[in-house]
């Protein structure tokens, strides 16, 4: 449709489009995150499952409509900068969030086995990706062999994250304080139905589809009338774009002190849209994705790896040790990620 192709509108019409497309999104955002407890408190599903399917899942919606479109469109370099640019910034969220709390380092409040799983396995998945544009794809009923790998640790990841529900939560070192607490309080009381909220859940999902798909289009729209470049915008502008649900997401789970599924929505969002590498793949028309991508694309790959073992450090620590209102943890992945930012515009 002609109101789609925002290249032909002004810039002042585009970002004003954005503009409204990040406040739709947000106030989506932040009642799925509601829904999302309730229905955990519902089913008895643990919130870090619920953070990594349900919130995971849906806050990516935006990503598979943009990299889709882009790598059907003949754009591999955008579909897959987007993703992996998206990772880091994702994990930058949970430092922000960090500093809404302005109390405790989050780390220190979360002792969950789960999160360190799904954190080590980011690591990981991302490693699969520096080493498939390292090495060379090569296609296999018309996807990368990598691509495919992705998808069989993504899958291979749910389960085991699945499984490992349950365990007991552990207290580091000489730590005597009772940090799973926090996020064990119940959900608050409520008389609607878990058709309602699986209802309610789906039509906020819609909305965050259409308004993200807008949000990042206009997004890449401004990119291209600003002259920021198609490699950075895909990593920085379009990423930060797509990732508002995230945001708004994991900032409600955080006021509501659901700390492991707010850490579970992150950790859970940067599995599946590595995963979605594939998906990517599987519409592009030519060769394999990732051999179309260079030194950008893996250094942001190692930016999302860096960024995500800080986090574990700091999971693994657990020490309430603050700078700024936030955890020295977050605080570092806030240094390296504004520091991978100037390098990725370096290599644009």
């Amino acid at each position: 449709m002609q109101w789609l192709q925002f290249n032909q509108h002004a810039l002042a019409v585009n970002i004003a489009v954005f503009a409204v497309s990040a406040v739709v999104v947000w106030i989506a955002g932040t009642r799925i995150a509601g829904y999302a407890d309730a229905i955990a408190a519902k089913t008895g599903i643990g919130r870090a499952v619920v953070g990594l399917l349900l919130l995971g899942a849906i806050t990516s919606l935006p990503e598979v409509a943009v990299t889709v479109t882009a790598s059907a469109g003949g754009n591999a370099s955008l579909a897959v900068n987007n993703v992996l640019g998206g990772v880091a910034m994702q994990v930058a969220i949970l430092a922000i969030a960090d500093a809404v709390i302005g109390r405790d380092a989050l780390t220190s409040v979360i002792a969950d086995p789960g999160v360190l799983l799904q954190g080590s396995l980011n690591v990981l998945l991302l490693a699969l990706v520096i080493a498939a544009t390292i090495v060379g794809e090569i296609a296999v009923f018309g996807i990368g062999v990598w691509a495919w790998s992705l998808l069989v640790f993504y899958l291979g990841s749910v389960w085991l994250i699945s499984r490992s529900q349950g365990r007991r939560a552990w207290v580091a070192g000489n730590d005597k304080r009772d940090h799973a607490v926090a996020d064990e309080t119940p959900a608050q009381s409520t008389d609607r139905s878990l058709r309602s909220l699986i209802a309610k859940t789906f039509a906020a999902g819609s909305v965050i589809l259409i308004a993200g798909f807008v949000l990042s289009k206009t997004g890449e729209a401004i990119a291209d009338q600003s002259g920021l470049g198609q490699s950075f915008a895909g990593a920085v502008l379009v990423a930060i774009s797509t990732s508002l649900p995230e945001v708004s997401t994991v900032l409600a789970a955080v006021w509501m002190r659901r700390y492991v599924m707010a850490v579970s929505n992150i950790f859970g969002t940067n599995l599946f849209d590595v995963a979605l590498i594939f998906l990517i793949d599987a519409v592009y028309i030519g060769e394999p994705v990732l051999d179309h991508v260079g030194r950008f694309s893996t250094f942001a790959a190692l930016l999302g790896i860096i960024v995500t073992t800080l986090f574990l450090v700091g999971l693994i620590e657990r020490r309430n040790r603050t700078i700024a209102r936030m955890g020295i943890d977050s605080f570092a992945v806030l240094t390296a990620y504004i520091g991978g930012l100037f390098v990725l515009y370096t290599l644009r």
